[in-house]
């Protein structure tokens, strides 16, 4: 009998199963399910240059829409799965139809955190996640227009960025005591502070939101005691794991449905990749076992080749060094391997240079790196966390030594 795979979710991850699928041999039909209108595309540009309006919409797609019919693939587009019945292998669409599947991936990736504030639901209030929400923020951009970032992470500082280019009035709230505050160190967080205020941005960290004010139309928020009007709101504060669909089906769900090293489930037909995963993270000595959720390009391909290779019988276990990006202004950070509390950190260069770079080391073992405007730091730190190698911080802090050249 005919293996049949179903892929649940059309974004980075299941468009990359279906390319490793077929790179590891799998001949069998291959459906992949997606609830936006769309073919899978890339998500990073959009809050940076397809904002700005310097990529096309065109570009933001992964592979030409007859890829995946050349590759044999059903893709259904605008349709949600509602259920997955494990007794029978069967997966229902919300157009009322059951497809059967052999092996199925869960790849469904996050959604917007709500905001729970009063009049969370006026007009003027938007998230950024999908094409859509980036259409619906171009029409409203105007210079001179008064935005409200609600959170100093990726999404709200890289909005924050293109609007203050644009000529926007730009406020930030951060609730934490600095911006980007779970993502990236203290020397990182101050010196993109810096940088947004530099750019005429309004920075206010520590200070939750209490509610928005307007009548249809959001017209201010409030925050700390004050309102600050605001014609424009952006809410990015984080996102929610899309697991209710696999938890409703009896799999073990956290934060993010459990998955192994091999990104296999609780049942052994049904694997899962990308930011939905709640998986073992690559430890370092006593941190290793760490379990985690990762919100990554990077996770959501690695972890499909995995699963992909799994789902034909070849297991690899998923050991890879997570790695992340962001691009403010003219400013592009890369980030390698997680930091973690109590790491000795290292820094190479000078902010002010607009070009240095944060290491972290953890019992001597480099564990991660974070670099502006410096990819050969970033490209040699990266390549030295993969190999659990041993690094002076001497060395490191010495800019007169060759990055390629500070293990010796």
């Amino acid at each position: 009998m005919t293996e049949t795979i179903v892929i649940i979710g059309a974004g980075q991850a299941g468009a990359q199963a279906v390319i490793s699928l077929r790179a590891e041999g799998f001949s069998g039909p291959i459906t992949l399910i997606g609830d936006e209108a769309y073919a899978p595309y890339q998500r990073p540009p959009l809050s940076k240059a397809y904002l700005m309006g310097t990529f096309e919409r065109a570009r933001l797609f992964l592979k030409p829409e007859s890829f995946y019919a050349d590759a044999g693939c059903t893709l259904i587009v605008n349709t949600a799965v509602t259920a997955v019945d494990r007794a029978t292998k069967t997966v229902r669409l919300s157009d009322g139809r059951a497809l059967s599947y052999s092996k199925l991936l869960i790849a469904t990736g996050t959604r917007v955190r709500p905001i729970p504030c009063p009049g969370a639901g006026l007009s003027g209030i938007h998230s950024l996640r999908s094409i859509a929400d980036v259409d619906g923020l171009q029409a409203v951009f105007r210079p001179g227009k008064k935005l409200v970032v609600i959170g100093g992470g990726f999404i709200g500082l890289e909005v924050a960025a293109v609007a203050a280019k644009h000529g926007l009035d730009v406020t930030v709230f951060e609730a934490m005591e600095r911006v980007m505050a779970r993502a990236v160190s203290t020397p990182i967080s101050d010196f993109f502070a810096i940088a947004h205020r530099a750019a005429g941005v309004t920075l206010i960290t520590s200070t939750g939101v209490d509610g928005f004010e307007g009548e249809g139309a959001v017209s201010g928020v409030r925050a700390g005691g004050k309102t600050y009007p605001a014609d424009i709101v952006l809410v990015g504060i984080g996102v929610l794991p899309n697991v209710e669909i696999a938890a409703a089906a009896g799999l073990e769900c956290k934060n993010g449905l459990v998955v192994d090293k091999y990104c296999a489930t609780s049942d052994p037909a049904i694997f899962a990749a990308g930011d939905c995963t709640w998986h073992q993270g690559r430890g370092h000595g006593e941190d290793e076992g760490n379990w985690m959720r990762l919100e990554s390009v990077q996770n959501a391909i690695d972890q499909a080749k995995h699963a992909a290779a799994s789902m034909v019988g070849k297991p690899k276990p998923y050991n890879e060094v997570p790695w992340f990006w962001s691009d403010q202004y003219d400013l592009k950070l890369q980030i390698a391997g997680l930091a973690w509390p109590g790491d000795e950190i290292v820094v190479r260069g000078e902010p002010s240079a607009r070009k240095f770079s944060v290491f972290h080391l953890r019992g001597g073992v480099l564990a991660a790196v974070e670099a502006v405007n410096m990819p050969a730091d970033y490209l040699v730190g990266r390549k030295l966390i993969g190999e659990h190698a041993k690094v002076s911080a001497a060395r490191l802090a010495d800019t007169s030594i060759p990055i390629k050249n500070v293990v010796g």
